[in-house]
């Protein structure tokens, strides 16, 4: 496992020029390494959502979004979580789950919901989520979703 250690995390604007920096690493990970079609990637909530971007130095290497759900106010839903492949095991991911938690907090939300690849659940799990329901196919990728009070 590699060291853990702390990233920079900053606000993504929407159609900026760190959104598209977001963007390129979710199309690594998602599109290019886990071959989820392109056109599944970017949705309506990407311009309504908060994205987070964390930071190695200069170099932009992981991403998050929350939101809140449509149907509860009091809901926020995380979703878009990705690592380059170099930063994986090295806190990166966490920094993002830190600044998004954190955000859901201030917008007060009273729980936060996600959907998780079932490899990635340990992780989830280790933020305090818990997972309910089945697993489900998402673009091909086994899911469950998992859901944290606040």
């Amino acid at each position: 496992m590699k060291k853990r250690r702390a990233y920079r995390v900053v606000e993504v604007p929407w159609k900026s020029a760190l959104w598209k920096s977001a963007l390129e690493i979710r199309m690594a990970v998602f599109v290019v390494e886990q071959h989820v079609p392109p056109e599944e990637e970017v949705d309506a909530i990407d311009e309504v959502a908060h994205h987070v971007l964390a930071f190695d130095g200069e170099a932009a290497i992981a991403t998050g979004r929350l939101f809140t759900a449509p149907e509860d106010a009091t809901l926020g839903k995380i979703g878009r979580m990705a690592v380059l492949e170099s930063h994986r095991g090295s806190g990166a991911g966490s920094a993002i789950m830190d600044a998004l938690l954190v955000e859901a907090k201030r917008r007060g939300y009273r729980t936060v919901a996600l959907s998780a690849q079932l490899h990635a659940i340990p992780f989830y799990e280790q933020h305090g989520f818990a997972a309910y329901g089945g697993v489900y196919d998402d673009a091909g990728i086994p899911h469950r979703m998992m859901k944290k009070g606040l």
